[in-house]
């Protein structure tokens, strides 16, 4: 298995009367850079001339003041920030990607991953197309493309396109006069859109990025939906809705979003907070303190903390200068981290029986060393409850999962992997609880596949999803021995 990577970020404008789109997207990319940390890309459209900018790196180190303004003054504009569960994480796989063609031109930014398109790229591949990056994201616009050759418009042929792919895609895409937001039929990554003042659509993958660009909240797209923004206004396509299972990532709740983010409905503070109400009832202990891993464990935290009655302390302190150890590229880079992110405070831990609330556990070696961190600042005991249920299957719906190799809970049982991490006790939240986060008993429903290996969506073929990237990998090997 390679590393665990979390979502990536989609963001869109439409009609930014005073040519502010590069701006507005600029920071609604910088709002949704928790989603992803690898690379980031504008697009921007004036009046049908493209101006683009992707690379790796972090927004605010990729668009620069001169970047930003050799993007140009247009009125629309896609971006995107990427971790990539496919595709080697280089500046050819930044997005978004821009196609020009026989019809016209589009940018197209994509969050998710589809379970066809190692079938879809080969038969492509064998009709001649040729491909620049080993992303997913390139075989979606090829199909799109491929449909527009004869589809009236290209809202006709995303329309035509969705019936081909198959999987997990949240897409903004622009061509020289539209800008077009589609959620797949299961609703596994989440989109919204909203308008501001002066009347701009934004298009956003959490409506945190709505808020940082000043947009009022308008509604999620469906599940299926496709919504056009164009000069007659808003209109939706419905062909593929209620065509299957709403089923929106529950990892979305528990870890991805930010706590300030509405998705489907329901905020992700609240959400968090139920879900360690729902640990307090669950697993049930005698402590003096409870304390969360920063960030998305502090809502836990405090839900824990209300239900069970023990007071509720910041008990680390977060260096705000440095990434998520989840995502860092390594596991050496992951372990150096830990040391540098989080401090203890000695005084709220000194003598205290603690329960540790984290989101997950995927490996144990970050759980074993903030217990460790603990443990020297003089807890007396460590109680770990963990928001999410154990980690026992590969995702293929976005979340870089891919193995069941690396994942601790795969291997040991509650028990041997608490005395792995040196807690005295572990807990992790129910798969029956986790799906009632934020609609309760009924209505919209999740994907817990990663918990208990039910897909929604289907699985790959046998083939791999990263049968391209070593196809690229091997060739270069071939070259440099011919060479």
């Amino acid at each position: 298995m390679r590393k665990i990577n979390e979502e990536c970020g989609v963001f869109g404008v439409y009609g930014s009367a005073g040519g502010e789109a590069a701006r507005l997207t600029y920071y609604g990319l910088y709002a949704l850079q928790h989603r992803g940390q690898e690379a980031c890309g504008i697009v921007v459209n004036d009046d049908g001339l493209f101006e683009s900018y992707k690379d790796t790196g972090l927004v605010n180190d990729v668009f620069t003041p001169d970047v930003l303004s050799r993007l140009g003054n247009g009125g629309s504009a896609v971006g995107h920030v990427r971790y990539g569960t496919t595709g080697n994480n280089d500046r050819s796989n930044a997005q978004p990607i821009v196609v020009n063609h026989i019809k016209g031109r589009m940018a197209l930014a994509h969050n998710g991953n589809l379970v066809n398109s190692f079938e879809l790229r080969s038969e492509l591949e064998l009709q001649g197309s040729i491909f620049h990056t080993t992303s997913d994201t390139e075989v979606i616009s090829y199909i799109i493309t491929k449909e527009r050759l004869t589809a009236g418009s290209i809202e006709e042929a995303v329309n035509k396109a969705m019936y081909r792919i198959k999987g997990a895609y949240s897409l903004v895409i622009m061509s020289p006069s539209k800008l077009i937001a589609v959620r797949d039929e299961n609703g596994f990554r989440p989109l919204c859109y909203g308008r501001t003042d002066d009347g701009t659509y934004i298009v956003a993958s959490e409506s945190c990025a709505l808020d940082a660009v000043g947009a009022e909240f308008i509604r999620d797209i469906l599940p299926g939906e496709i919504v056009i923004f164009d000069k007659g206004g808003v209109r939706s396509i419905k062909d593929h809705c209620d065509k299957a299972a709403h089923s929106l990532c529950v990892f979305e709740y528990i870890y991805f979003a930010r706590p300030d983010s509405v998705i489907d409905g329901c905020c992700v503070h609240t959400a968090r907070a139920r879900a360690g109400a729902f640990l307090a009832l669950e697993h049930p202990v005698q402590a003096d303190v409870v304390i969360g891993v920063p960030d998305s464990g502090l809502d836990a935290a405090v839900g824990y903390s209300k239900q069970s009655g023990i007071p509720y302390e910041i008990g680390f302190i977060k260096n705000k200068y440095i990434g998520r150890t989840f995502i860092a590229p390594g596991q050496k880079t992951r372990e150096d981290k830990v040391r540098i992110k989080l401090n203890p405070i000695s005084d709220v831990v000194k003598g205290k029986r603690v329960v540790l609330i984290d989101d997950s556990i995927v490996r144990g070696t970050t759980s074993a060393r903030i217990v460790r961190l603990l443990r020297n600042a003089g807890a007396t005991e460590i109680h770990m409850r963990v928001s999410a249920p154990p980690f026992m299957n590969p995702c293929y719906y976005g979340t870089d999962i891919d193995s069941r190799e690396n994942l601790i809970a795969c291997h040991h049982s509650v028990q041997e992997t608490a005395k792995i991490i040196g807690a005295d006790s572990l807990g992790y939240l129910s798969v029956e609880s986790a799906k009632k986060l934020a609609f309760g008993d009924g209505g919209k429903g999740y994907c817990t596949a990663c918990f208990d290996g039910v897909y929604p969506g289907g699985v790959p073929s046998k083939t791999g999803k990263n049968r391209f990237e070593k196809k690229i990998s091997d060739n270069k090997t071939e070259d440099n021995q011919n060479e």
